[in-house]
C-alpha cells in the first residue's frame, strides 16, 4: 500500500513538472521562431516534450549533462524547478486529483496524502497518527508538556505557534477579522465565524439524538451531555466533573491560584482569557455587543442575550414550586432558595450566612475594609459599585427619573419605584410569620430579624452584633471617630447620612417630608414618622410594668 501509494505520489509530482515545462516552452520565444521554420513539426514536437522529459529539456535549452547518473538527472530537475519558480512566480506543482498547485515539490507531497488516506507519521505513546510529521510533533507535546512557544510579555505558553500568534494580540489590541454587517472586530478568525451567525441565526451543529442545533460545537458538547448523563472529566482535587476538558482546564486554577493572563496596561491577571479581554475593554471603552432593535451596546455577549429579552419579554426559567419564572437562569436561582430556605455562603470570620455569593462579597469588606470602587472626580470610594453610581449623581447633579404625580425628581430608577408607592399605598412584600408588609424589600428584612432574633453582623473590634448592615456600618465609627458626611455651609460634620440631612434642613428651612392625610410637613423623615402615629394611634412603646 505504502510503496503503491509513493510510486502514484511520484508519478503526480513528475507529471506536475513536465506539465509546466510544456507551458513554458510553448511560450519560448526561441521555440516560437524554431515552430515559424518547420511548421508542419509543431504536433510532433508537442507530442515528443509531453512523452519524453530528457528531450522536453533539449527543446527548452535546458543544459544537460552528458552520461548523467539518475540522481544526477533528478537533482538537475529539482534546479530546473527551483529556476523557473524564482524567474515566473509560478506554481509548477499541481495536483492531478483537485488541480492544487505550489511551488514547492515538498507542499505537494503533504497534499497528496489528503487524497490517500495515508497517515505515516506514528505516535510511540499511543495509537495516533498523522498525515504530516508536524502535526504529530504537536501531538507529542501532549504526552510531554512541552510548550516551546512563549510570550515575552507576560510569560504565557502555548504547545502551537498559531496559539501564540493569536494570545499576542491580546497584548497589541489588534482585531484584524471584522463583521461587515455591524462592524464587530475580533482577534480570532473563528469568534467572527461565531458572530457572524448571529446576524444569519445558522445553527450547523445537530445533535443526533434530537432536533437540537447550535451555532457552535462547544454549545452541541454541552447539549449531548444532557442525553448521555457523562461528565468524562475529572477534578482528582475535589471531584468536580465536568463535559469539557477545557472547562476542567479552568476549574483546576481555582485551586493553584494560576492567573496567566496579564493585562498590560495595569497589574490585573486573570485566570480565564475570556476574563482578561472583558477587563480590557474597561481601558478601551470598547462595547463590540449591539441590539439591533434599538442600538444598546454592551461589553459582554451575556449582558446582550439578557437585553434582548427585555423585547421578547422571555421569561424561560421556570420555578417548580411556585408560579414564577425568570429571564435569566441566575435569578432562578437566587429565588429557590426562598423555599428551601438554603444560605449555602458563609463568612469565615463571624458566621454570616447568605442565599447569594454577590452578597457575601459584600459583607466580607465589612471586617477588610476595602473600597474597590474609586470616584475618579474626587477622593471618594466605595465598597460597592452601586453606591459609587449614586455618588457619581452628585457630581453631575442628573436627576432623569420624575414622578407623573407630584414631580417628584430621583437619579435611580429603583428610588422612582419605591416613591410611587406612597401614592399607590402598595406594600408588596410581606412577612410570613405575621401580617405585616412593607414597600421596601429592605424594610421586611429588618423585620424578620424580630422574629429570628438574628443579628449576622459583627464588629471585629469589640464583638458588638447587629441585625442590619448599615447599623454595623455606623456602629464601626464609633471606633474610627470617622465623620464622613460634611457641611458645605459651616463646619458641621455626621457619622450618619441622614443626621446631615437633618441638619441642612435648618439652614434652608426646607421641610421635604409631607404627611398625606393633614399636609403637616417636617424636616426629618423622622419627625414625620412620629407625627403620623397621631393620626393612626400607634403605641410601640409598651411599659412592662
Amino acid at each position: 500500500m505504502e510503496t503503491a501509494n509513493h510510486h502514484r505520489l511520484t508519478e503526480m509530482e513528475d507529471s506536475s513538472l513536465e506539465r509546466f515545462c510544456e507551458e513554458q516552452c510553448a511560450g519560448d520565444p526561441g521555440t516560437e521562431s524554431e515552430s515559424t521554420e518547420h511548421p508542419g513539426e509543431e504536433s510532433d514536437s508537442r507530442e515528443t516534450q509531453t512523452t519524453d522529459m530528457g528531450l522536453q529539456q533539449e527543446t527548452c535549452n535546458f543544459p544537460q549533462p552528458d552520461n548523467a547518473s539518475t540522481s544526477q538527472v533528478q537533482e538537475s530537475k529539482g534546479d530546473i524547478g527551483r529556476l523557473l519558480v524564482e524567474n515566473t512566480g509560478e506554481k509548477p506543482y499541481m495536483c492531478g486529483e483537485c488541480g492544487y498547485r505550489t511551488a514547492k515539490k515538498q507542499h505537494l507531497s503533504q497534499h497528496i496524502i489528503i487524497h490517500t488516506g495515508q497517515k505515516p507519521y506514528k505516535c510511540d505513546q499511543c495509537d495516533y497518527s498523522a498525515a504530516q510529521k508536524s502535526t504529530l510533533n504537536q501531538h507529542i507535546r501532549k504526552h510531554t508538556g512541552d510548550k516551546p512557544y512563549m510570550c515575552g510579555e507576560c510569560g504565557y505558553r502555548t504547545t502551537k505557534k498559531s496559539h501564540l500568534i493569536e494570545h499576542l494580540r491580546i497584548h497589541t489590541g489588534e482585531k484584524p477579522y471584522k463583521c461587515d454587517e455591524c462592524g464587530y472586530r475580533t482577534a480570532q478568525k473563528s469568534h467572527l465565524s461565531a458572530h457572524i451567525r448571529i446576524h444569519t441565526g445558522e445553527k450547523p451543529y445537530k445533535c443526533g439524538q434530537c432536533d437540537y442545533s447550535a451555532a457552535n460545537v462547544s454549545s452541541l458538547e454541552q447539549h449531548v451531555a444532557k442525553h448521555s448523563g457523562g461528565k468524562p472529566y475529572m477534578c482528582e482535587e475535589c471531584g468536580y466533573k465536568s463535559v469539557q476538558k477545557s472547562d476542567l482546564f479552568k476549574h483546576m486554577r481555582t485551586h493553584t491560584g494560576e492567573k496567566p493572563y496579564k493585562c498590560n496596561q495595569c497589574d490585573y491577571s486573570a485566570a480565564q482569557r475570556s476574563t482578561l479581554v472583558k477587563h480590557i475593554r474597561k481601558h478601551t471603552g470598547e462595547k463590540p455587543y449591539m441590539c439591533g432593535e434599538c442600538g444598546y451596546r454592551t461589553n459582554y455577549k451575556v449582558s446582550l442575550s439578557t437585553h434582548l429579552k427585555t423585547h421578547t419579554g422571555e421569561k424561560p426559567y421556570k420555578c417548580n414550586q411556585c408560579d414564577y419564572s425568570a429571564a435569566l437562569k441566575g435569578n432562578l436561582d437566587k429565588h429557590r432558595t426562598k423555599h428551601t430556605g438554603e444560605k449555602p455562603y458563609m463568612c469565615g470570620e463571624c458566621g454570616y450566612r447568605t442565599a447569594k455569593k454577590s452578597h457575601l462579597s459584600q459583607h466580607m469588606r465589612t471586617h477588610t475594609g476595602d473600597k474597590p470602587y474609586k470616584c475618579d472626580l474626587c477622593d471618594y470610594s466605595a465598597a460597592q459599585k452601586g453606591h459609587l453610581y449614586k455618588h457619581l449623581v452628585k457630581h453631575s447633579g442628573e436627576k432623569p427619573y420624575m414622578c407623573g404625580e407630584c414631580g417628584y425628581r430621583t437619579a435611580q430608577r429603583s428610588n422612582l419605584s419605591h416613591h410611587m408607592r406612597t401614592h399607590t399605598g402598595e406594600k408588596p412584600y410581606k412577612c410570613n410569620q405575621c401580617d405585616y408588609s412593607a414597600t421596601l424589600k429592605g424594610n421586611l428584612d429588618k423585620h424578620r430579624t424580630k422574629h429570628t432574633g438574628e443579628k449576622p453582623y459583627m464588629c471585629g473590634e469589640c464583638g458588638h452584633r447587629t441585625a442590619q448592615k448599615s447599623d454595623l456600618s455606623r456602629h464601626m465609627k464609633t471606633h474610627t471617630g470617622e465623620k464622613p458626611f460634611k457641611c458645605d455651609q459651616c463646619d458641621y460634620s455626621a457619622a450618619v447620612k441622614s443626621n446631615l440631612a437633618q441638619h441642612k434642613a435648618k439652614h434652608s428651612a426646607e421641610k421635604p417630608y409631607m404627611c398625606f392625610e393633614c399636609g403637616y410637613r417636617a424636616a426629618s423623615k423622622d419627625d414625620l414618622f412620629r407625627h403620623i402615629k397621631t393620626h393612626t394611634g400607634d403605641k410601640h412603646y409598651k411599659c412592662d410594668q
